[in-house]
């Protein structure tokens, strides 16, 4: 039995199969998703969606569903399911589902009386196509199988509705045809590997009813055009291959390109492979640039995320040149200090002072990693010191070093940390001032800085920056510090600090070095250990706090308000279990090889084989947001090799 598999007693309640989604990306930005009942749950969902950059920054939905019909003795059922206002679903083919894989790739076994149909799907990997393979496993007579294609050909942020601007029209290729419902748009191809035939009867359904959509409060119901359908004979046996991409293709080579494509898969048959084979697909390669998504199906590149994210989706993966890639693409955009936090291609957004602190980290992951100091320096010394002397100096969103060497970083109505949520133009999670988690990145990347430089013998950095370590220690301490409490405040805002418990005083004991003694670090980690952590990670605020909320869902307002108030991230466990070996050495392991190991019941939910944007704060700690995310993904990768490395110390 396949490692994530699912038996039609649970595919059949769509409670469950519609709760349960499936994403493939390539790397060329697009992806296919949907539920593991084929029923579309959201405006981001589609089976083929593709950047049209010549339109916009955005992912846009071409081929939304393929609806298939099963014809004997001229009965028709249809295997299909889409959901319309009032909770009704029209068809119902989920009934006839009996099973469903994951690995190698997307398996859906259909029973219709004595048919048996399978249904394998992949996305290729560079190529933006999607491979559907069709097989009769088993039929007492001549069958039909019908497919009808459900198109959108719009923004994945909006929806289609019915209209008369469109072209319906249609062109014969090699065994199918192609459309292009809007001008501008690339044409959609829909061929076989041998010959189907095509009955054209322009069509709208209306009203179709994305049920998260709903429930986040958005609009959530759709028009979608049908063109027509193919008609494939089929016997016992057989199988035949759809392919829905941008552009014409020899179909004598379908059958080849979807064992080929199969084959590059890594298997999703284990916990650890499951991990591997969905951090591949954040990455994505353009003509000069690579570059990391932040998540799927609705995010783009963060700066930030791409750097917390990188070391556990490249070098843990023994993929070095792919970090390389993304980190020359990353710094080719660096803006005096400071990287893109968000946007693509046009217009980013450059206010956060946290990513290039990030940066730093991602590359002392390189170092240790590799091995290499002085040719880090030589290779990226002049963007490290082009960074640390902009901060230094001061540079935009009141971000600057003051007289005790600490960072200063924004002003009223900015988010520039990673809790930067903006609701109805003000911050969710106001940090502005001295934020803790930024200084003590700041701390470390000047650390981190002077290490490379003496081993490059590069003195006359060294003068300039060696006496800043002991100088931020001291102050660090005198800014964060609250002995009585016995934890670091979280920001201190015009000499007034901010107790609450958050994960963020965290990375003054994770990362690799630390302004605070041990007797401090030990302090902390009891506070985040006993009010933060969770089974999914930890939260973003402890749940004594009056402004707590455990629950993440509602309209995007009161996502808004959850998201950094108690909502649980899994990209902070790895810094956590890194904080906690510091401390306890191999005698804490068992703590955290506990925390990994109950991550494996999430291969089953949300996302299959992935992990979700966010968790609740309450148990059972429900997952939300993106059903897949680069950071918690990668982060899950690095926990894992941090359990092996201190499992083979002596």
């Amino acid at each position: 039995m396949s490692y994530i598999s699912f038996e039609k007693l649970q595919l059949i309640n769509l409670d469950f199969s519609l709760s349960r989604e499936l994403l493939r990306s390539n790397r060329a930005g697009g992806y296919s998703s949907t539920t593991i009942a084929g029923c579309n749950t959201r405006k981001y969902h589609g089976l083929l969606v593709v950047p049209q950059p010549w339109l916009d920054s955005d992912n846009h939905v071409l081929l939304s569903s393929v609806d298939e019909t099963v014809i004997q003795r001229n009965e028709s059922f249809n295997l299909a399911v889409r959901m319309y206002p009032n909770g009704v679903h029209e068809p119902k083919g989920h009934k006839y589902l009996r099973s469903f894989t994951a690995s190698p790739i997307p398996r859906l076994v259909y029973r219709v009386g004595g048919v048996v149909l399978s249904k394998e799907m992949l996305f290729a990997e560079s190529d933006s196509r999607l491979l559907i393979k069709y097989t009769l496993e088993e039929a007492n007579s001549p069958t039909i199988l019908r497919l009808k294609p459900f198109l959108a050909f719009r923004n994945v942020y909006r929806l289609s509705k019915a209209n008369i601007d469109l072209n319906n029209k249609f062109e014969a290729v090699q065994n199918g045809v192609s459309w292009q419902m809007y001008k501008g748009y690339s044409r959609l191809y829909m061929q076989f590997s041998r010959q189907a035939e095509y009955t054209h009867v322009p069509d709208w359904y209306y009203n179709i009813e994305y049920i998260r959509e709903k429930e986040r409060g958005n609009e959530c119901n759709e028009d979608l055009f049908v063109p027509g359908f193919f008609d494939i004979n089929l016997k016992k046996g057989e199988s035949i291959i759809l392919a829905a991409g941008l552009e014409e293709k020899s179909t004598s080579g379908l059958t080849r390109q979807f064992v080929s494509e199969s084959k590059k898969r890594i298997p999703r048959d284990t916990f650890e492979n499951c991990l591997s084979n969905s951090a591949q697909q954040f990455i994505v390669r353009g003509k000069n640039k690579t570059e990391i998504m932040a998540g799927f199906p609705w995010f783009g590149t963060w700066g930030r995320d791409t750097f917390i994210a990188l070391p556990g989706l490249t070098l843990l993966n023994n993929d070095t040149p792919t970090f390389k890639a993304v980190i020359n693409t990353n710094l080719a955009s660096l803006k005096g200090s400071l990287f893109p936090n968000i946007g693509r291609n046009n217009q980013p957004d450059y206010a956060s002072v946290d990513a290039p602190l990030w940066f730093f980290w991602a590359m002392q992951q390189y170092s240790l990693h590799s091995g290499l100091k002085a040719e880090v320096w030589n290779d990226y010394g002049r963007k490290m010191k082009q960074i640390l002397e902009g901060l230094k100096r001061g540079t935009e969103f009141d971000i600057y070093m003051d007289e005790q060497g600490l960072l200063h970083a924004g002003t009223t109505g900015m988010a520039l940390t990673w809790m930067d949520v903006v609701t109805n133009g003000k911050p969710v999670t106001p940090r502005n001032g001295y934020a803790v988690e930024v200084n003590a990145l700041w701390y470390n990347a000047i650390c981190f800085a002077l290490e490379l430089a003496s081993a490059a013998q590069d003195n006359d950095f060294i003068k300039d920056w060696r006496s800043l370590p002991d100088q931020i220690r001291v102050s660090f301490a005198e800014t964060f510090w609250d002995e009585k409490q016995g934890y670091l405040a979280d920001c201190v805002q015009h000499g007034q600090r901010d107790m609450s418990v958050r994960p963020n005083m965290l990375f003054a004991v994770a990362l690799p070095h630390s302004p605070i003694n041990d007797e401090m670090q030990s302090a902390v980690m009891k506070r985040v250990r006993s009010e933060l952590l969770t089974s999914r990670g930890l939260r973003t605020l402890s749940p004594m706090s009056p402004l707590y909320k455990g629950q993440f869902g509602g309209n995007r307002e009161q996502r808004h308000a959850a998201y950094h108030q108690g909502t649980v991230f899994t990209w902070l466990t790895s810094h956590y279990a890194e904080a906690w070996l510091k401390l306890y050495g191999k005698s804490g392991l068992q703590h955290i090889q506990d925390l990994y190991e109950g991550f494996e019941s999430v291969m089953f939910e949300a996302g299959i084989g992935s992990i979700s944007e966010v968790y609740e704060g309450d148990p059972p700690h429900l997952p939300g947001g993106a059903i897949s995310q680069a950071w918690a993904v990668a982060d899950l990768i690095r926990l894992k090799t941090i359990i092996t490395r201190y499992q083979l110390m002596k």
